[in-house]
């Protein structure tokens, strides 16, 4: 695991190398390396910042090169391995054992054929000093990042966004089209960059530059067609075995030499991974989070720490706990600065105190249950959907009815939250709308008339192109179940575009590595070849997997209610952010820009106040946006101009 960065025919090429892999020291603070080749009229440039994980000798070291081949990368290869032994019986002699030398000498025999058969998590760039190609590429389900900036016959790229922006002097310009997704998501999807000239590898893609100027694209793996394979798996009757399957990528992503860890939240997923880890490692290490009492009852948060204890007691588990009290909000502008773009998920904060800790301990590599609730169909907005279908068949004026008097339901008193009241209130505001419509509603941030009356005025056709590509993406697929086109949907786009982006963020801001058993391509093969009625059964979501589970967890744990990955949001909002909200609607730069409306945000504060509306969440990223856009426009000489 590492950050990564190169320049192809850019002016001052290795200065910029230079800049952008200093920049990126925080990912790697094991090791530094450049170099440098002609190519056309220009050069090409590979900077690399390691943090050791396989091989930790000097055969490991990046960039790395040989016979004309120059290789920059970021990630784990777990099958590598298998790579190795084909590729000695083809009588290729390794001088090391890193899985970076098996991906050169695999790109050497089989170029982009290579890329399908790659198992890990990845983004490099390799460069072939004898045709003057440069190939960027990123893994199949974008759960490393590479950003890219192209000018003219010139091309930059890094692990970070900030990175860019330094490559090109802080010039620049934000997208404006970006930031009202991210209002809507409260994360920038995939698919877009949060400054306009930027973008990013599309997951499961490479990108060729060629020294004539000429740049070809492609795609070795596409989640549609994986989905569309698993349905007729499913209709065939060749359902997987999910036990084996996960247990088999559990033990594949423990491979290592240094020590590994795991988060261990106290709910399924990353309980059932630290149980199978521990009978694999005996006595492995678990980190998981707590929040002052005062907190988690207001918040009306379950006790997901007594699992956790529980899990770790059975399993012979080093468990180490962490509180996450209000003097870390002093880490918001840090937070913000490591993740990027505008991301409004507090797990963030959760994640990177828990790797910080772990790296303290000696601790580089953390296993994360990250993907399950996607594949599985485990969030509430899952079994929402399915419940809307039948809510549908009511009476309408039994709807409305019902409606009206939840609607005059408070969210929250000045001692505690009503967490049922919050989620009645959510259901209710999707539950009437057709399928993609609803799916959006319900784990989106506003609806369209919400959005616009937040935003500028002439920022009104951006938010309906930004809808528009939700609807384009979810509606992307053949398939006749419900419950499998919503995972799908948050395959393609609630995965990369949010969970594993803070995940990579904010673990290498802490230099640490977190790995994703559940997000490997074996793992999301079989779960698009269960159908949807054995991932949801009854009121049960991650039903499939739940099964799995119990081979080896106890039922207390499979079965318990959903825990949850996050912070006391409305605690935080109501007391010690109170004077920081404020602040930003009466006098922040986003308001002052005229990119927000003052009055919209007055009005959710005061509603937010009353405990009559729960926009705990919705103001959160408001700050997190504030303090993003700040910095992306403060004495850089970027553009405040609204552009969409």
């Amino acid at each position: 695991m590492c950050g990564i960065a190169g320049t192809y025919r850019w002016p001052d090429g290795k200065i910029v190398t230079d800049r952008l892999t200093d920049t990126l020291a925080h990912r790697g603070p094991d090791g530094a390396g450049r170099y440098g080749h002609p190519v056309g009229d220009g050069e090409v440039h590979f900077g690399h910042r390691r943090l050791s994980i396989i091989d930790l000798s000097e055969t490991g070291a990046q960039p790395m090169v040989s016979d004309g081949l120059a290789l920059t990368y970021n990630g784990e290869l777990y099958n590598a391995p298998e790579l190795r032994a084909e590729l000695e019986a083809a009588g290729v002699r390794f001088r090391g054992t890193s899985d970076t030398e098996v991906l050169l000498e695999a790109w050497r025999r089989w170029g982009t054929d290579c890329l399908p058969r790659l198992r890990g998590m990845f983004a490099f760039g390799i460069f072939d000093e004898r045709t003057g190609e440069l190939v960027l590429a990123r893994d199949q389900l974008g759960i490393k990042p590479l950003f890219l900036l192209r000018r003219g016959a010139g091309l930059v790229f890094a692990s970070e966004l900030k990175a860019l922006a330094l490559a090109t002097g802080g010039k620049l310009e934000v997208d404006h089209a970006a930031l009202v997704a991210s209002l809507l998501y409260y994360w920038v999807p995939d698919s877009r960059c949060a400054f306009r000239e930027a973008e990013k590898l599309p997951p499961g893609s490479w990108l060729r530059c060629r020294p004539d100027g000429r740049v070809e694209r492609g795609r070795f793996w596409n989640l549609k067609d994986v989905a569309a394979e698993g349905q007729e798996r499913a209709r065939a009757g060749e359902l997987p075995d999910i036990a084996a399957v996960v247990e088999e990528s559990t033990r594949r992503h423990l491979l290592s030499d240094v020590p590994v860890a795991t988060f261990l939240s106290g709910g399924l997923d990353s309980s059932y991974l630290t149980a199978l880890a521990a009978r694999e490692q005996p006595g492995i290490s678990a980190y998981t989070i707590g929040f002052r009492a005062e907190d988690a009852k207001f918040e009306a948060m379950p006790d997901d720490l007594r699992y956790a204890r529980q899990v770790a007691e059975r399993f012979g588990v080093d468990l180490h706990e962490i509180e996450i009290a209000p003097n870390v909000l002093d880490l918001l502008p840090q937070m913000t600065y490591h993740l990027d773009e505008p991301i409004g998920d507090p797990a963030a904060i959760n994640t990177f105190l828990i790797c910080s800790a772990a790296r303290e301990a000696g601790v580089k590599v953390m296993l994360s249950g990250m993907g399950a609730d996607e594949l599985f169909a485990g969030y509430r907005k899952h079994l929402a959907n399915l419940l809307a279908l039948r809510y549908q068949r009511v009476p309408r004026p039994l709807r409305r009815g019902l409606f009206s008097a939840v609607d005059r339901l408070p969210v929250a008193t000045a001692r505690r939250g009503y967490r049922s009241v919050r989620f009645a209130k959510r259901f209710l505001s999707f539950a009437d709308l057709p399928e993609e419509t609803a799916f959006r509603r319900s784990y989106t941030m506003y609806d369209q008339e919400e959005l616009l009356a937040l935003v500028n005025p002439d920022l009104a056709g951006t938010v309906e192109d930004v809808l528009t590509e939700h609807a384009d993406i979810y509606e992307d697929n053949d398939l006749d179940d419900f419950v499998n086109r919503m995972c799908l949907g948050d395959a393609r786009m609630f995965l990369p575009g949010l969970n594993l982006t803070y995940t990579d963020r904010s673990s290498m801001a802490a230099s640490t590595e977190v790995r994703v058993p559940y997000v490997d391509v074996e793992v999301v093969k079989a779960a698009f070849a269960v159908p949807g009625d054995r991932k949801i059964v009854g009121r049960q979501g991650k039903a499939v997997l739940k099964e799995a589970a119990t081979s080896i967890l106890p039922r207390e744990i499979v079965y318990r209610p959903k825990g949850l990955f996050s912070a006391p949001l409305r605690a935080w909002m109501s007391r010690d952010l109170a004077p920081l909200v404020r602040e930003v609607v009466n006098d922040g730069v986003l308001v002052n820009s005229g990119l927000l409306r003052r009055d919209a945000l007055a009005r959710m504060v005061a509603e937010d106040a009353a405990g009559q509306q729960d926009f705990s969440k919705h103001l959160w990223h408001v700050l997190t946006l504030e303090y993003w856009y700040r910095d992306a426009t403060s004495g850089s000489g970027q553009s405040t101009r609204l552009t969409a």
